[in-house]
């Protein structure tokens, strides 16, 4: 796979939009590349700590937004996987508060957390890579609504460059 344009608007769910609007470009491999880097920088400059207390009463850390991250993208995966193999089952949606109760995150060291990071990083790319434009166009029902494989690659791509802005905008961390 060399590039994977943009999905239009009907080829994912309405509340998608936002992820799939912060994904920047079609070079979605550089762009997971890049977004790791991101992501384990801002993990190394911050205590432990400020990575296990969360901004605001009621809200996630910033360790629990990672293990969300990974969740997403772990789930999202598996969506691309089933939509490129033309897979017509249609699948569940997930309740994200219901599997943060169970993550641990917070108890977990920092660089467990990345270790485990890069091993879905890589595994996510290494499927990517092997799809070709006409899969990228197959799709799929999760959730109830409709989506090709390339939404599920940029709603990867873009559903963590939302929670890294996210989370530079709650802990006032500059850009």
């Amino acid at each position: 796979m060399l590039t994977c344009p943009k999905p239009e608007s009907g080829e994912h769910p309405p509340f998608m939009s936002a992820y799939v609007s912060f994904s920047p470009n079609e070079n979605v491999i550089e762009n997971l590349t890049q977004n790791s880097k991101i992501v384990k920088a801002m993990a190394h400059a911050h205590s432990d700590e400020l990575l296990s207390t969360p901004h605001a009463l009621g809200e996630w850390t910033i360790k629990e937004v990672l293990l969300h991250m990974m969740d997403g993208e772990r789930i999202f995966a598996y969506r691309v996987l089933r939509f490129a193999r033309n897979d017509s089952t249609e699948l569940p949606g997930f309740e994200q508060d219901d599997y943060m109760l169970h993550t641990g995150a917070n108890n977990r060291d920092i660089e467990d957390i990345l270790v485990e990071y890069d091993t879905i990083r890589a595994s996510s790319i290494s499927l990517i890579k092997s799809l070709d434009e006409t899969t990228q166009m197959r799709g799929g029902v999760a959730s109830g609504h409709l989506m090709t494989v390339r939404a599920a690659i940029h709603i990867i791509v873009g559903h963590e460059l939302f929670h890294l802005d996210s989370i530079n905008t709650n802990y006032g961390i500059p850009r």
